[in-house]
């Protein structure tokens, strides 16, 4: 296999933390079997500034996937936007441009995880699941947001802090559950190693019509899904979603 320094390209992962990643796996598998001379690292940024000095060390970088919490402040960094990410006000694929003699590198943003999610949705929709709830507000929330707007669902978000678009964790009632059957974890939550940590909202009132969709993968199954299940509910993890923007990332970086 090749490596960072190595591979005629390179491509990767920014976010803080990213050390459960499951892309650098995925994608440096494919490379393999495909025998492809390429290498996809995790570059944990602690900060959103540190992204050019990554790309200023790194001159066979050719493309990079975005995960929390810099899909949103990674924006101003970009010279273009596509469509949905323009829409969702989120990136979470950036596609390396270079042009010209000296090779001037013009950064793209895109959203796959729209796609991915209204893809993974499609099949899961009932004629009871016309509303939902989606904790959190961040750039995965957002993308949630779209995909289900797509499908003819109704939002609503669930946050820590009130505003006039949001409701908080405190004002989820039984008939607030009862009236939105669809409900996604978008916020990361439960994600490895804090296996025992959950979104606050009363399980109690889950009933079998409803669907608790986790955009985290890692572990397959988290106390969110644990504890709705136990209700009746329809569980699914985010790893298809991964599996699926993954796939539509590197359409993009080559395309």
């Amino acid at each position: 296999m090749a490596t960072i320094r190595d591979a005629k390209t390179l491509y990767g992962l920014i976010g803080y933390p990213i050390r459960h990643s499951f892309s650098a796996i995925y994608f440096n598998a494919k490379f393999e079997d495909e025998g492809i001379s390429a290498y996809y690292n995790n570059f944990q940024l602690e900060d959103i500034g540190d992204l050019m000095e990554v790309i200023a060390e790194y001159p066979n970088l050719n493309g990079l996937n975005v995960t929390s919490p810099y899909t949103e402040l990674v924006i101003p960094y970009m010279k273009e936007l596509d469509e949905t990410a323009r829409d969702v006000g989120a990136v979470n694929v950036i596609k390396f441009v270079r042009e010209g003699k000296d090779n001037q590198l013009r950064l793209v943003g895109y959203n796959s995880d729209v796609t991915a999610f209204e893809m993974t949705m499609k099949k899961l929709l009932t004629p009871e699941r016309k509303a939902a709830l989606v904790l959190g507000t961040g750039g995965a929330a957002k993308a949630v947001t779209v995909a289900l707007e797509r499908l003819g669902v109704e939002v609503h978000a669930v946050s820590r802090r009130k505003s006039a678009r949001t409701f908080t964790y405190e004002e989820l009632t039984r008939q607030m559950i009862a009236d939105h059957k669809i409900i996604v974890n978008a916020t990361p939550v439960g994600t490895l190693p804090d296996v025992e940590q959950c979104p606050d909202i009363p399980y109690r009132f889950l009933t079998a019509e409803h669907l608790c969709y986790d955009l985290v993968y890692n572990p397959s199954e988290t106390k969110f899904m644990r504890l709705a299940q136990e209700q009746g509910a329809q569980v699914k993890n985010g790893i298809e979603m991964l599996l699926l923007q993954a796939f539509k990332s590197y359409e993009i970086w080559n395309a």
